[in-house]
């Protein structure tokens, strides 16, 4: 909301600059930025560290000073003195150095966009730090430099009360901890690592023992002939054969070679007689070897598709193609109350307060206490009667107190829901106005976290009613002529103007009066909705009023598919998720505004179009919550036959100005008590529950018309929001007919409807004695001619033709033709 600003009287409302909130999102350059810092000051920390056990003793009388003249030999100078004094000596000794590898991973893993997790580095470095420090101070007492002061002090510490072999075994537990959490070590992977380094062994000895080749040669006189069979053994084993006088151990004569097979076959013997050289070799077993191929491990995404778009573009903004809009300012709305707050007459309360006494003693009813709470137009006096009264016989003095009290519109509410009280509603003698800048200023509507949050004016305890349409999820508004009505359309369309963006939310307008409403023609291309066809977005035609509704069903249906397809239950969910990048457009997703439809007389579209408007909109009102379209209906006429059974069960939210009857109190809020209100905006509502007294808040028409023209003054859509085009049913046809095939009796036919000027079959079959099927025959003919116009639901036929001359011309000029 724009900040206040004090009015000007220009011709033009002053711009007020918009404060644009700063970008926190860590780019990938800032990522350079700052992992190229982090690993300097890592080496920087390093340096100063290592030099600081050379050193830090010259260096000792100059720690803390940090003037220009101090002299240090830390290679890092007075920085690394310092803060190496601080990690090493004050610290943690040796064991800080950890810090600078630990600074220098971050900025590594910031440089490289990496997806490594920080947090398990810094939280287990962290502990290695804490345990080689107490290492350090336990083993090296007598070098307290490598431990610290905290290595030294924890020793030191935990010596006391556990000694040097409880500090030994705390050690050797923090190691095992590490050792099984952080590095995963278990006795069985201990073991399993052994066990291969054994089988390793085992292969390279029995490897070494299978290159010893044995071999079986015959012993035979020197020969230099060596079969095929013997030469392709020695060139495969590389290796000669041995002469006759060379033997070896494996060798065997041929002479002691027997078969193993008893009968075996001559043939084999003669080849054996004939092969009178040959060598018998003993193969090696060559091992198989089986080449293992590197697994590589397939890298994981940790984020998907959607949250790297977001990461990237951030989430989709609706606002974006407007993203310089305005909201109005709260300088527009006029100040009836001039900054003062509700005045309290003390006198007329006492005076009120002894004739209610007064009038009750009399029918010997007494009062424990009596407590009054003053609103902008009624007050609310609570009373706690003695015990035994009864509640009817308080109830049933209503109107006896208005006599007594000389006022009109005095309720009594019988108990009080939530309080063990009587109310009794006393309209104030200057009642004050509710404006709507203060309802809109209020701190529950700045602060309202709501869909479609209204701001209906002030209750009687001066607290502003702030409620949500989208929770309603629609609204019935009833009232007699000059009541309020259509003020409290004009308080509901402002507070929503106040608080949501164009992006977020469309009005459908039906107003038949075609006055109440104009003003928001400034606005279509910002916050209206339309047929593609339409001319002009507020709808004052109610024959295009049945056209909208019936598109809108189409429409709840299209989202609805939406929201099936994008597994959503409402349009929230929907939108939240279409704004995470989770929907693709591609697929005919996309961001669904609210559509909110305020019909500002329902009585006469149920007049003229009967049930072909009140099913498309008891349909809306059954299904179309889930989906983002609310319904607000109000009519002057709160009679049976508008405000119909199927409407009201699916209207929980209502509100009632004053009417003339209880009976048409009842029809609105199925209860009494909308025909004691005093009029002038003051109304009931409930949403199902309890009724509660408001004085609506007041806005002006001057006031609407300076809103819509700051709205209006600025940049805007190339056209209002388009609804889903909705072909009407027509009985007619639109296809010419051959002037040769129409009926006999056409021209009278013609003659009839001219003259009667009323377009309905059911004349023609009283007049011409015809059936219905001739009849309606005749009414398509006469239509393709351009007689009658098109099918107009209940209603008769416009007639186009004005007399029987222009009916004679017209049929003259179909010969010619």
């Amino acid at each position: 909301m724009a900040k206040k600003k004090t009015v000007k009287k220009t011709s033009k409302t002053p711009r007020v600059p918009k404060f644009k909130k700063p970008d926190f999102t860590i780019t990938r350059q800032h990522k350079i930025v700052l992992g190229s810092l982090l690993m300097l000051f890592a080496v920087a920390l390093f340096i100063a560290f290592i030099s600081f056990f050379f050193t830090w003793e010259i260096d000792q009388s100059e720690v803390g000073e940090l003037t220009r003249t101090s002299e240090t030999q830390n290679w890092m100078q007075k920085f690394g003195a310092n803060i190496s004094h601080f990690f090493i000596y004050k610290g943690f000794g040796v064991a800080s150095l950890i810090f600078a590898g630990l600074l220098f991973i971050s900025g590594l893993t910031l440089f490289l966009s990496s997806e490594r997790k920080l947090f398990n580095n810094w939280f287990w470095g962290s502990i290695i730090v804490i345990w080689f420090s107490l290492f350090s101070g336990f083993f090296f007492m007598s070098y307290p430099l490598l431990g610290g002061t905290i290595g030294f002090e924890m020793n030191s510490f935990l010596q006391d009360y556990v000694g040097k072999i409880g500090v030994g075994l705390l050690l050797l537990f923090g190691a095992i901890i590490y050792a099984v959490l952080r590095l995963r070590l278990t006795p069985e992977n201990v073991m399993e690592y052994f066990n291969k380094k054994k089988e390793a062994l085992e292969e390279d000895f029995a490897t070494s023992d299978t290159n010893i080749e044995p071999t079986l040669k015959k012993d035979t006189t020197t020969t230099t002939e060596v079969s095929p069979e013997n030469a392709t053994i020695e060139e495969a084993t590389g290796k000669k054969s041995t002469t006759v006088d060379e033997k070896s151990e494996f060798e065997l004569s041929v002479e002691n070679l027997q078969p193993t097979i008893k009968n075996h076959s001559d043939r084999k013997e003669k080849k054996a007689e004939k092969d009178t050289s040959f060598e018998v070799e003993i193969p090696k077993e060559e091992e198989t070897e089986i080449e293992v191929e590197k697994v590589v491990e397939e890298k994981t995404v940790a984020q998907n598709l959607s949250d790297k778009l977001v990461k990237e573009h951030g989430e989709f903004d609706p606002k974006l193609e407007l993203g310089n809009f305005r909201f109005p300012t709260i300088e527009l709305l006029k100040d009836y109350t001039n900054g003062s707050s509700i005045t309290i007459n003390q006198e007329e309360l006492e005076e009120n307060k002894n004739q209610i006494v007064t009038t009750l003693r009399n029918y010997k009813i007494e009062i424990a206490s009596i407590k009054a709470t003053v609103g902008p137009t009624v007050t609310l006096y609570e009373i706690i009667p003695e015990a035994g009264v009864r509640i009817s016989k308080i109830k049933n003095l209503e109107d006896d107190i208005a006599l007594s009290l000389a006022a009109l519109g005095i309720r009594i509410i019988a108990p009080m829901p939530g309080k063990g009280t009587i109310g009794i509603e006393v309209p104030n003698k200057k009642p004050a106005i509710v404006s709507m800048r203060s309802a809109i200023a209020s701190k529950r509507f700045q602060e309202a976290e709501m869909q479609l949050p209204i701001a209906f004016g002030k209750t009687i305890s001066n607290e502003t009613l702030v409620v949500d349409l989208a929770k309603m999820p629609h609204l019935l508004m009833a009232g007699a002529t000059g009541q309020g009505k259509s003020v409290g359309l004009n308080c509901i369309l402002t507070s929503i103007l106040y608080k949501k963006h164009p992006a977020e939310v469309k009005f459908v307008l039906v107003d038949p009066k075609k006055v109440e409403l104009t003003l928001f023609n400034k606005i279509e291309r910002h916050y209206l909705a339309k047929l593609p066809d339409s001319e002009e977005a507020i709808i004052t035609d109610n024959s295009k009023v049945i056209n909208t509704l019936n598109s809108l069903c189409i429409e709840m249906d299209q989202r609805y598919d939406l929201l099936k397809n994008a597994l959503c239950r409402n349009i929230v969910e929907y939108n939240t998720k279409f704004k995470a990048r989770k929907l693709n457009p591609n697929d005919g997703h996309k961001f669904l505004p609210y559509i909110v439809l305020v019909v500002d007389e329902f009585a006469d579209l149920i007049m003229t179009a009967g049930k072909e408007v009140e099913t498309p909109i008891a349909r809306l009102a059954q299904l179309a919550r889930a989906i983002g379209i609310h319904l607000i209906i109000a009519t002057q006429r709160p009679s049976v036959n508008v405000i119909t059974g199927m409407i009201k069960a699916n209207f929980p939210a209502r509100v009632a100005f004053r009417v003339m009857s209880k009976i048409d109190s009842r029809t609105i809020l199925d209860n009494s008590g909308a025909d004691q209100l005093i009029g002038r905006g003051d109304m009931l509502y409930t949403q199902g529950n309890d009724l509660i007294r408001i004085q609506c808040a007041f806005v002006d028409t001057p006031e609407v018309e300076k809103i819509t023209d700051f709205i209006g003054a600025q940049k805007a859509y190339l056209d209002a929001h388009l609804l889903p085009e909705y072909v009407g049913e027509e009985s007619g046809t639109s296809l010419d007919i051959d002037i040769s095939e129409r009926d006999k009796l056409f021209r009278q036919a013609a003659e009839v409807i001219v003259i009667a000027q009323q377009g309905s079959a059911s004349l023609l079959q009283r007049k011409l004695k015809l059936g219905y099927n001739r009849a309606g025959r005749l009414i398509d003919q006469l239509e393709a001619a351009g007689i009658v116009g098109q099918f107009e639901g209940s209603k008769a036929r416009q007639v186009l033709v004005p007399d029987i001359l222009a009916l004679e011309q017209l049929l003259e000029n179909e010969k010619n033709g």
